[in-house]
């Protein structure tokens, strides 16, 4: 069935001329293949929307400008965010080590607990395997995907994936990305808190931001509506699938998180602004090394602590975290002083088959958030 692209672009304050720059860039992201695209500029001034393809594909409706998406690794921000006001708070160091907070969890296979720090996790520089790597594995075809999307899996679970596996390189002498730190990371905050990282996320961050499309969906595999319904190419040439309903707890506190273009915009203004941490967490948080690896992707990226510095070709650089689920990409970003804020979501996965088309899409998102960040200059 051939759908026509519908395109729709709207300010929530006086227009303004980056609205038809946006509306431009959004549809150059749909172009590349995406069935769906969303964005949101936030500003001390005003805000801009823009909307692009449609939100289901069944249906040829446009995609809600409120609409939910996976939103995949950008829950790493929240989680980072909430462990950081738990350091602020005096409930546990940076430097803390999982074995305290985790004893015998992280064991064997040379993965030792003891010399790997809270920070090593939120930083990737633990150098633990990540589980991710096998756990996709068998849902790279359609069969596969179908036979796995409804099965749930214990934190527990998941550390023991990867802890069967050697570690990369010893604690704090590399960089790479990795769930199972994430993982970690959210067992670390029910470890100190007695709540479940999904819980503190709501408490600490969703909720005093007003953050109405935001949500974990725990065992659930539904997107709350209104939903932009996520796609995804198995193999080169085969049919889209509409992946949409699919249970999350593999993505966990690594992945898991339900969001907007507009709660997302929102949430890194507020990071950024110093809503959220105090000038001393935040400053860790913004303390980087050399993402290696992400050259591809992510030319020139540096990561923080569940942040990542990505420079601008306007001068300067900016604030962001991306992420991607079966069916979904997100990208955004924030200036370095808090005020200007950017996302994107578009609902196109391929195979691996494909990576060419995906990084085009990538691409694509990549210039609309840095036009977005650099339209101030």
């Amino acid at each position: 069935m051939k759908v026509m692209a519908i395109l729709t672009a709207a300010t929530l304050a006086a227009p303004t001329p980056a609205t038809s720059d946006l509306r431009r860039d959004v549809e150059a992201v749909h172009a590349t293949g995406a069935v769906g695209v969303l964005s949101e500029v936030i500003t001390p001034s005003a805000r801009q929307r823009a909307r692009a393809g449609v939100g289901d594909l069944a249906a040829g409706s446009p995609v809600p400008f409120d609409a939910r998406f996976r939103v995949g690794s950008v829950t790493k921000s929240f989680v980072a965010t909430v462990v950081l006001q738990l350091a602020g708070e005096g409930r546990l160091t940076l430097d803390d080590t999982v074995e305290r907070w985790l004893p015998g969890l992280v064991r064997g296979n040379g993965n030792d607990g003891s010399k790997i720090t809270v920070r090593q996790l939120l930083q990737h520089t633990s150098g633990l395997y990540d589980y991710n790597a096998d756990l996709l594995r068998g849902q790279l075809t359609e069969e596969g995907w179908r036979a796995e999307r409804f099965r749930s899996f214990r934190p527990e679970r998941l550390i023991a994936m990867a802890t069967a596996h050697a570690p990369h390189f010893p604690p704090g002498t590399g960089w790479a990305y990795s769930a199972t730190n994430y993982a970690l990371a959210g067992l670390v905050i029910r470890a100190v808190t007695g709540q479940t990282w999904e819980q503190q996320v709501r408490q600490r961050v969703i909720e005093p931001l007003g953050l109405r499309d935001t949500s974990t969906p725990g065992e659930s595999p539904f997107l709350p509506s209104p939903k932009a319904h996520g796609y995804t190419r198995f193999a080169p040439g085969a049919h889209l699938v509409d992946v949409t309903v699919q249970n999350q707890t593999h993505g966990n506190a690594a992945g898991a998180l339900t969001s907007s273009p507009r709660d997302l915009a929102r949430y890194f203004r507020a990071l950024l602004g110093g809503e959220l941490l105090a000038p001393a967490q935040l400053g860790e948080m913004k303390k980087t090394v050399p993402a290696k690896g992400w050259e591809a992707f992510h030319p020139g990226a540096r990561y923080g602590l569940g942040l990542v510095w990505r420079p601008l070709g306007c001068g300067g650089g900016y604030w962001s975290h991306s992420g991607t689920n079966l069916g979904y990409r997100n990208w955004d970003g924030v200036t370095e002083d808090g005020k200007r804020s950017v996302a994107v979501s578009a609902t196109i996965t391929r195979s691996a088959e494909e990576v060419q088309a995906d990084l085009t899409t990538m691409k694509a998102m990549d210039r609309l958030v840095e036009n977005a960040l650099c339209a101030k200059r």
